[in-house]
C-alpha cells in the first residue's frame, strides 16, 4: 500500500495541512473535502490513486487547517476558496490537474471548473450537484428547500450553530454523520472541529449569499458526478438537473442506498468510477466516453 505523507502547502498568507501519496511525476489529483470533514476522508481514494500512478493530494482547506483560519466571514467567499485550490496546484508545480471533490468542496469545484477549465484535465464531484441545479431545486417547491433548512441555521448570528453542535459533549456534531463513518473517524473529526475548525467550516456557509446561490457557469471539461440515493442533504431533483450544465463528456452515477458520506462509506464503489474517469482523458478519451451514460 502506498505511503501517505503529511505535508504543508503555503498559499499567500496561509499554510495548509495536506496528505499526499503517489509518484512525484504522476498527474496531480487534488481532493477537496466537505463539511464537517478533513483531508483524511479521502484516505481510501488516495491509496487507490497512488497505486494507479497519480500524485494524490488532499488538503485541509481554509478554516480547517490551523494555519489558514482568517476571522472575517468574507474571507470564506467562494472566489477565495477557488483561489486557494489554484494556489495548491501552483505550489505543487501543476499547470493542469484532476479535481475531485465532495460536499462543500464540490460547490467550489463546480465553480472552479466553470471559471478555469483550462486548468483541469477532469472534474469529479461526489454528492453535490451543480450550483445552479441546486438553486433551481431550492426554488422549485420540491423537497430540497426542507433538506437545506440546516444551512439557514448555520448562518444565524452569534455563533448559534457552534453552541448547538458543541452542547452535551458535541452530541449534535456526532449525530451529523448518522452512523456512516467509523467511530474512530467520527471522534477524530469531532476532536479537530472542537479545537478550532468548526467556526471556519461554518463560515463557508455564512459567506454565501442569502438566497444560497453560488455562481457557476457551464462545465466544459469531462465530468463524473456520483450521488447517493439516501443522501439526506441533497435530493434527486438537483442531481438530475446537473446534466443540463455540463457541455462535455459526462457521467452521472446514482449509487443505490448510498448515504451523503461517499468518500468514506462508499470508497469501494467510488474508486473504480474515479479511476476509469481519470484514465479516459487525453488520447483515450474519445474511445471511452461514448460508452458512458448521462443517467
Amino acid at each position: 500500500m502506498p505511503t501517505v505523507t503529511a505535508t504543508r502547502l503555503v498559499v499567500g498568507p496561509h499554510t495548509f495541512d495536506a496528505l499526499t501519496a503517489g509518484p512525484a511525476d504522476g498527474e496531480l489529483v487534488l481532493l477537496l473535502h466537505g463539511f464537517p470533514e478533513f483531508a483524511d476522508c479521502w484516505t481510501e481514494e488516495i491509496h487507490a490513486l497512488a497505486e494507479a500512478g497519480y500524485r494524490a493530494v488532499a488538503v485541509d482547506q481554509r478554516g480547517y487547517s490551523p494555519g489558514a483560519r482568517p476571522e472575517a466571514v468574507e474571507e470564506y467567499a467562494v472566489e477565495k476558496l477557488i483561489s486557494d485550490v489554484l494556489g495548491f496546484a501552483d505550489a505543487l508545480g501543476a499547470q493542469r490537474f484532476h479535481l475531485v471533490a465532495h460536499d462543500w468542496g464540490g460547490l467550489v469545484a463546480w465553480a472552479l471548473a466553470a471559471a478555469h477549465p483550462e486548468r483541469l484535465h477532469t472534474l469529479s464531484v461526489l454528492a453535490t450537484p451543480h450550483p445552479l441545479a441546486l438553486y433551481r431545486a431550492l426554488n422549485s417547491g420540491g423537497g430540497q428547500q426542507e433538506r437545506s433548512q440546516y444551512i439557514r441555521h448555520f448562518r444565524l448570528p452569534g455563533h448559534v450553530a457552534e453552541q448547538g453542535m458543541l452542547a452535551d459533549d458535541a452530541a449534535a456534531l456526532h449525530a451529523i454523520y448518522r452512523g456512516a463513518l467509523s467511530q474512530q473517524q467520527v471522534e477524530s473529526n469531532v476532536r479537530r472541529l472542537t479545537q478550532g475548525a468548526l467556526t471556519g467550516g461554518l463560515n463557508w456557509y455564512r459567506a454565501i449569499s442569502e438566497d444560497l446561490r453560488v455562481p457557476a457557469g457551464d462545465i466544459t471539461v469531462p465530468t463524473l458526478y456520483v450521488w447517493g440515493t439516501e443522501d439526506q442533504a441533497l435530493g434527486r431533483e438537483a442531481a438530475e438537473l446537473t446534466a443540463e450544465y455540463v457541455k462535455a463528456p459526462y457521467r452521472f452515477v446514482p449509487l443505490e442506498g448510498a448515504p451523503h458520506w461517499l468518500p468514506e462509506a462508499n470508497a469501494d464503489q467510488v474508486n473504480p468510477l474515479l479511476l476509469a474517469h481519470l484514465a479516459g482523458t487525453g488520447s483515450r478519451q474519445a474511445a471511452r466516453w461514448p460508452e458512458l451514460t448521462r443517467s
